[in-house]
């Protein structure tokens, strides 16, 4: 889910593949070290890294803890989720139906699946092709309508349903809005054209040709499953461990859950354009395909960059760029309290993974690291510009500060509580219910259960919202209960400062006391 670029922490262990130390190349044990360090000034609680070269898996580093507090420490196979890491997958099963005639690119989404719509509009609606929902080009802003499935226990269906009553945040084709609900809609498509579901076709089509055997579609098997690191979300400056989320329901757009080990395999059967072994699971119109930019992004070519970077694009289920002149493709993946990242330069033959379980993560100093070491680049130090570059957003983000430092002391609301009560129904998520509980209010999100709070009053007919849970992605928030001229309860209007979960897109309306 895309914010997705913080960074990491606290070395207290790690392994090097021995066998690496023979290999031809930069020095790993310097590379181990600088990897330790950052790991330390991140204040990641943990982190796995892998590098392959030439079709082999020639570094592993493991650093820190797979949960605060707790002794045990993360190795080559602890399971991380990768999030929308896990985009490049579900574009890759859609380029093996394409191969199959079961599917073509430019087919309309409709026609496979009828209910999809988007903004009312049945010609756009009409219009939307396979490409167009794997390019984030439909039209939509960057993480719109997450909230519409983040923790929700309603069907993809339902969430593709909603989605088409989402604000357009700009013309269709006409720019980029990265969008985690068209993922959810790929993930619907494969199920509808094979008759299984997305999970099920990434481990028959992938993971079992390819051998990544501690790979799995789902939170449901870690119960079975040992070696599994514990996310954790932070805040004022503390690391705290999370449950895992479940995102079996909406995997298309970042369910797989993976280790170093088993991202190798994947990212070496990339490098070799598809082909694993004597099989060609992906065709060469396949990995053209998806690696051909279908949504440009702008580069100032008037200024020197530190990528030495021509351009950027997305392609399917892909970021593509350059580092200094040559081809870099990869993603990065944000989890309820895990960050990551998966980068390549094919002309090179080399890929890292970078996998972190915690929201302030180093993971593309540590990628731009390697690479410098790898080719010869530069000596930059990733770790130290990018942790200096952080720690300033962050103290520049003063969002919350802004909204503390406006509450007004000594006021009450302007009606009795009771007045506040009723079911509100927002048409992009469903209802939403304030209760009177105990003499304080509490609001219940009917579709998820898990965001549930008490409403502690904040000034005038402004409430805190206390979440009954800790969340990775929010924590303060506040909600506001407008009325009519004549003092009737009309509607919700949430302020949840955030830069993926937006509350604020709800605006649900009063439909029942």
């Amino acid at each position: 889910m895309n914010k997705l670029f913080l960074f990491f922490a606290l070395l207290l262990f790690f392994t090097i593949d021995l066998s690496a130390q023979t290999q031809k190349g930069p020095d790993l044990k310097k590379l181990d070290a600088y990897f330790a360090k950052m790991v330390a000034d991140w204040d990641v609680p943990g982190a796995s890294i892998g590098i392959v070269k030439d079709g082999k898996l020639v570094f592993t580093g493991n650093y820190g803890l797979i949960e605060t507090g707790k002794p045990a420490k993360p190795d080559e196979n602890t399971l991380y989720a990768i999030a929308s890491n896990s985009k490049a997958f579900t574009s890759a099963i859609i380029g093996m139906l394409v191969q199959e005639g079961k599917l073509k690119w430019n087919d309309k989404v409709k026609h496979h699946l009828p209910y999809f719509s988007l903004y009312n509009d049945p010609w756009i609606s009409s219009q939307v092709t396979v490409r167009d929902i794997l390019s984030h080009r439909v039209g939509l802003g960057t993480f719109s309508g997450d909230v519409i499935w983040y923790k929700s226990e309603m069907s993809s269906e339902n969430m593709i349903k909603l989605a088409g009553k989402l604000p357009q945040a700009y013309d269709f084709r006409a720019g980029y809005g990265y969008s985690n609900l068209m993922y959810i809609t790929a993930g619907e498509l494969i199920k509808k054209i094979t008759g299984k579901t997305w999970g099920e076709n990434v481990k028959e089509r992938i993971l079992v040709p390819l051998g990544m055997d501690r790979t799995l579609t789902t939170a449901q098997d870690l119960a079975n499953t040992n070696n599994v690191t514990t996310p954790h979300g932070r805040e004022n400056d503390k690391n705290f461990p999370i449950e895992f989320e479940d995102w079996n329901e909406i995997g298309a757009t970042g369910g797989i859950i993976s280790s170093v080990n088993d991202v190798a395999k994947w990212m070496i059967f990339n490098l070799n354009h598809g082909i694993h072994g004597k099989d060609t699971i992906l065709t060469k119109a396949t990995r053209n395909m998806v690696w051909t930019p279908h949504n440009n992004f702008m580069v100032d070519h008037t200024t020197k960059n530190d990528l030495g970077r021509h351009f950027a694009a997305y392609g399917l289920g892909w970021n593509l760029g350059d580092f200094h002149g040559k081809f870099m493709v990869g993603h990065t993946g944000g989890f309820d309290g895990m960050i990551t990242a998966v980068t390549m330069i094919p002309e090179e033959n080399l890929g890292i993974v970078v996998l972190t379980n915690g929201h302030k993560s180093p993971i593309m100093a540590a990628t731009y690291y390697a690479f410098d070491q790898f080719l010869g680049t530069g000596t930059k130090d990733w770790s130290a510009d990018l942790l200096v570059r952080t720690n300033e957003n962050q103290k520049n983000d003063t969002r919350i500060a802004y909204m503390k430092a406006k509450r007004v002391m000594d006021t009450k609301p302007s009606l009795e509580l009771s007045a506040y009560t009723g079911t509100y129904h927002a048409d992009v998520y469903g209802n939403i219910k304030v209760l009177l509980e105990g003499g304080e209010l509490v609001i219940l999100f009917e579709n998820s259960p898990r965001l549930s709070a008490k409403l502690r009053h904040w000034h005038y007919d402004v409430w805190e919202i206390v979440w009954d849970e800790k969340h990775a992605w929010f924590s303060f928030g506040t909600v506001k209960f407008q009325t009519d001229n004549d003092m009737k309860v009309t509607g919700l209007e949430f302020q949840v400062p955030n830069d993926d979960i937006f509350f604020e897109e709800l605006k649900p309306r009063k439909v029942m006391d």
